[in-house]
């Protein structure tokens, strides 16, 4: 097996985990470290990407622009990647975090819903960026329905696809054929992004780049939301014993993983109740610590609310609907 191309996330799914809080100082400390340890490419922007600095995602208490200029100034040989959600993100937050020195935009959407990426894309490309498409919640959705949404993103510039464990809610069965229909459906590389609440993150990634994918991510200390990620050290650690060369240095990875984003953790990212029920019933992840606040306010237990987010397939950018879900379901107990 060729080695895949690693993006380290932990400056954008982290942040998540900790309540988008990174500061522009944290940020430069965590890039220059990466770039230390040739990491190809490091991902930094609000947990929801550019624009995601919203009531409904999270506000930043850092403005993303100081993170992603701090990012920049200090990459060293390794490339900045920033996430773009289609109506967070608009096309003037495409263009500016080009100026601000990027070099690949990562545009993300629900997996069925490729046919809104086009004019991003083509924003992306004419502003001289790399470009991946992230197939979010690819959980829901057959192998033969995700190789049609790549093909859709490929048509429209996307030099890379990604097929998203948004959930954690994969096994390496499905992952594997997931990756594998989409690696012979288009000419463009595949990539594979993990979430741990099944405990799988690293197992699946495994099995991704066994079935062909050519771009992996994970985070530092698998910091990130929910469950969290594959954690980028252990990743490196496990490709080494399979004799796969990454490049990257692994002392570096683990020293800074232990001595600089250990510290920012705000609670143990453990597979708890919540994480697994979250991966079990194949919720997006960052709805936890909303999940959480409503479970708390309306004194539910959060697996009720999370195992009704799934059965009624609740999908990213639907944090508004968990009150919904937790009026609901306090009223039904209540009239029992």
């Amino acid at each position: 097996m060729k080695a895949p191309i690693i993006t380290d996330t932990t400056l954008r799914d982290g942040s998540h985990a900790v309540s988008h809080s990174f500061s522009p100082e944290f940020v430069a400390s965590v890039v220059s470290r990466l770039a230390e340890a040739r990491m190809p490419v490091i991902e930094v922007s609000h947990g929801s990407g550019l624009g995601g600095s919203t009531i409904q995602q999270g506000f930043s208490t850092h403005d993303e622009w100081s993170l992603i200029e701090q990012a920049v100034a200090n990459k060293g040989g390794s490339k900045i990647a920033s996430l773009f959600v289609p109506g967070l993100g608009t096309r003037p937050e495409i263009v500016k975090a080009a100026e601000f020195g990027i070099d690949i935009l990562r545009v993300a959407v629900h997996c069925t819903e490729a046919d809104v990426t086009q004019q991003y894309f083509e924003q992306a490309k004419n502003s001289g960026l790399g470009t991946v498409g992230f197939l979010m919640m690819s959980h829901t959705q057959p192998a033969r329905v995700l190789a049609e949404q790549a093909k859709l993103m490929e048509s429209y510039g996307a030099d890379c696809v990604y097929v998203v464990d948004s959930a954690g809610a994969l096994v390496p069965e499905s992952v594997r054929e997931r990756v594998a229909r989409v690696k012979d459906s288009i000419s463009v590389n595949v990539g594979f992004h993990a979430h741990n609440n099944l405990g799988l993150s690293i197992g699946n990634t495994i099995a991704a780049i066994e079935a062909g994918a050519d771009q992996v991510d994970g985070t530092l200390r698998g910091l990130g939301a929910g469950a969290g990620n594959a954690p980028t050290e252990v990743l490196v650690a496990v490709l080494n014993k399979m004799n796969i060369e990454t490049g990257i240095d692994l002392t570096v990875l683990m020293d800074t993983a232990e001595e600089i984003v250990a510290p920012v953790f705000k609670y143990p990212q453990i597979l708890d109740r919540d994480n697994i029920a979250t991966g079990y019933a194949g919720v997006y992840n960052s709805f936890l610590l909303h999940v959480r606040e409503a479970a708390e306010k309306f004194n539910l237990n959060p697996v009720a609310i999370i195992e009704e987010l799934g059965r009624r397939h609740a999908v990213a950018g639907q944090e508004d609907w968990i009150i919904d879900v937790a009026q609901d379901l306090k009223a039904k107990e209540l009239v029992k």
